[in-house]
């Protein structure tokens, strides 16, 4: 192919045809031939002339060769004009049967549609520039632990009042979030809310109460009969104005980017504010209703009612934990972070409080979890499946039951512990 560089700029197709002369000529002589043999064959807009003056038709090259009183050569011809145009032309220079005085043959070998090569050559370049982006621009598994946990580490996380509740750093502003606990706030941060503070406790602090006086206040819930017991104390001495919770069964900490999102969209004003709702269950077949009073002497389900209180575990023996747990410890309040280990100390993985639940059933030999968050019954009844002997959070979940091979602490617990070379049940 001709270096494009001589063609016109805006060249779509290159006609390449073949010639044989029974005889010897020259270049002149087969440019001749060809601007005159064509020359009126379709009036002025086919002309070759023209054509070339417009810089439609490019400069034609001839390459040629004579040897034994023959010759033989090509032509190329450049045209910017259509795909129908430049059919014409290229049979118009078929026609051509004489080339000088010497009787000539003229054979179209192909058009080359120009603009085909470049998509092909751009699709190719861009495949190529994709391919190294990806490489490039991918972070690996451990840049991208490293850049979540400094981003957890970054919480400007401040006390408030007389009872430091905490709180994020624009707590003044005109509207306010309350939600339940430190870990809760930490979380709405993360996601880029920081008129958060929490309540720290069942009992609405006065700070909360003089809060919610002048600001648009909304009260975002745990999803669990606890949620309920609070949302009914901040309705009869704070003033808010909605209530979002979190879906049933789930605790604020819980919840993904989306979901306290979602919940915050759906907020509902107080005075719509209705006990969260167990979600409805397919029913496979009509039971007959019972009777008043058996339906009064049935015990409560779960997030209803008043619940029985919780059994009083048997204390729980002290163990002797790794120094390696308490280490993690100290530095684990703030990230809402989780660390598994096995029975000898071994940390066997980290990852977001959210994603615990998940992750623990893929985690083979898991002896003890570690976590900056609410110790809930989910989480519970997860650790007794896989036989973990150890879970400890920051705070445990109001009405939480303790499974009979579990031990449960929080990370308060742990000063009564005194570090040892391993992790004993």
């Amino acid at each position: 192919m001709v270096e494009q560089s001589q063609y016109a700029t805006t060249t779509k197709y290159i006609v390449k045809a073949h010639f044989d002369v029974q005889g010897v000529v020259e270049k002149p002589d087969v440019v001749g031939a060809v601007f005159g043999q064509t020359e009126g064959l379709f009036g002025p807009d086919l002309d070759l002339r023209e054509l070339q003056k417009s810089g439609r038709i490019g400069r034609i090259e001839i390459n040629l060769d004579s040897k034994r009183d023959k010759t033989t050569g090509s032509i190329v011809i450049p045209s910017s004009l259509d795909k129908v145009s430049t059919a014409i032309i290229a049979a118009a220079i078929e026609s051509v049967d004489r080339i000088g005085p010497c009787e000539a043959k003229i054979t179209l070998e192909k058009v080359e549609d120009v603009r085909e090569e470049k998509r092909n050559a751009i699709l190719t370049k861009a495949k190529d520039i994709l391919r190294k982006w990806v490489v490039e621009s991918s972070p690996s598994t451990e840049e991208v632990v490293k850049e979540v946990a400094s981003s957890l580490r970054g919480v400007d996380l401040i006390e408030y009042g007389p009872e430091k509740l905490p709180a994020g750093p624009e707590v003044e502003s005109g509207s306010l979030i309350v939600v339940e606990g430190r870990a809760d706030v930490i979380l709405l941060m993360k996601v880029g809310i920081k008129n958060v503070v929490a309540l720290n406790g069942t009992k609405v602090p006065d700070t909360i109460i003089k809060l919610t006086k002048d600001k648009e206040v909304t009260a975002f819930l745990d999803g669990d009969r606890a949620g309920d017991l609070i949302l009914k104390e901040l309705q009869q001495v704070a003033d808010i104005d909605y209530v979002a919770r979190a879906p049933f069964g789930k605790e604020v900490e819980e919840l993904t980017p989306k979901e306290i999102m979602k919940a915050l969209r759906e907020r509902v004003p107080i005075n719509l504010a209705r006990p969260v709702e167990r979600p409805e269950r397919v029913q496979f077949a009509r039971t007959e209703r019972p009777e008043r009073q058996e339906r009064y002497e049935r015990p409560y389900e779960r997030g209803y009612g008043p619940s029985e209180p919780p059994a009083q575990a048997p204390p729980i023996p002290r163990p002797s934990l790794s120094p390696v747990v308490f280490d993690v410890a100290k530095d684990l309040r703030g990230t809402l972070e989780a660390v598994i280990f096995d029975e000898a100390g071994k940390e066997l993985g980290r990852m977001p409080v959210s994603e615990l639940a998940e992750k623990i059933p893929g985690v083979e030999s898991a002896h003890l979890v570690l976590f900056d968050g609410v110790v809930t019954q989910r989480l519970l009844d997860i650790a007794a499946g896989k036989n973990i002997r150890f879970v400890i959070g920051d705070r445990v979940s109001d009405g939480a039951k303790k499974p009979p091979n579990v031990n449960v602490m929080t990370l308060s617990d742990l000063s009564s512990f005194s570090p040892g070379p391993a992790i004993a049940s």
